[in-house]
């Protein structure tokens, strides 16, 4: 048995763009920032941001285009796949990309982070919308969380 998954948090760092391939079918590319907090040899905390680009294919790369933009924090879910290319100056590229297969937005309207819908590739089908957040802090209780 093999996995291939990536669970992303972080915060993407250039606005999405959308294109439509030849044969008609939407695809979105923006990327994404997650961040490491640890305390180096000497005890000073230190701060390392990883960079990762994000490929959505057909409805979720156009919720993506529609809703994402720079600075907005996500949940993205995917798996990892590698592209190779030859440049036109003759060199060999390469490129790791996250292939999206679910999002989530955690950021409300304002800018706060709450927990929004999650937009998986089954729910597709129909028009996704979700009613906006409560203007208070209705969640989760602390004490409710069973574990």
């Amino acid at each position: 048995m093999n996995l291939n998954k990536a669970m992303l948090i972080g915060n993407v760092t250039r606005q999405p763009e959308v294109r439509t391939t030849p044969g008609g079918q939407s695809v979105c590319s923006f990327g994404l920032a997650t961040n490491r907090r640890y305390t180096d040899k000497e005890g000073v905390k230190q701060d390392q941001a990883e960079f990762h680009n994000i490929v959505a294919w057909g409805k979720l790369a156009e919720i993506c285009g529609q809703y994402l933009t720079k600075g907005k924090k996500i949940y993205a879910e995917g798996r990892l796949q590698t592209r190779k290319w030859q440049a036109q100056d003759g060199s060999e590229k390469q490129r790791t990309e996250i292939v999206l297969e679910s999002m989530q937005m955690l950021d409300r309207a304002g800018g706060t982070s709450a927990g929004s819908p999650a937009i998986h590739p089954a729910a597709m089908a129909e028009p996704v919308s979700s009613p906006p957040p409560p203007d208070d802090d209705e969640g989760i209780k602390v004490e409710a969380i069973p574990f």
